[in-house]
């Protein structure tokens, strides 16, 4: 999986795999770890994953310290998924919009 970055958030060491249809409800299965870069900003860090046909899904980290993520995304109607979508995010609360990274789109060639 590539270094997902944006402005005072980093998720590294990530890896994912697409389950086989059956194992794990045939998710979209990640990990890595989730890293405030910008310690003295104040705010809050998050994920947001998606995959095809749901809306995101956040995970939060924690302001100043990086964290251990390691999830399943997955639609109970299919057998396996196809496409997921992830992104890493800084909360800059309600006056502000949020900064996140450029969407990291990830497909299940086996699928197809």
């Amino acid at each position: 999986m590539p270094l997902i970055k944006g402005a005072g958030v980093r998720f590294i060491d990530g890896e994912y795999r697409f389950n086989r249809p059956l194992q794990n409800h045939g998710a979209f299965e990640w990990q890595g770890k989730l890293e405030d870069a910008d310690k003295e900003d104040g705010h809050n860090v998050y994920m947001l994953v998606r995959i095809e046909g749901h809306g995101w899904v956040r995970y939060n980290g924690k302001q100043n310290k990086t964290v251990s993520l390691h999830n399943s995304n997955w639609d109970g109607a299919q057998l396996y998924t196809h496409n997921a979508y992830m992104r890493a995010c800084r909360d800059k609360g309600s006056l502000q919009p949020d900064n996140c990274s450029p969407t990291v789109h990830f497909e299940n060639k086996s699928a197809r």
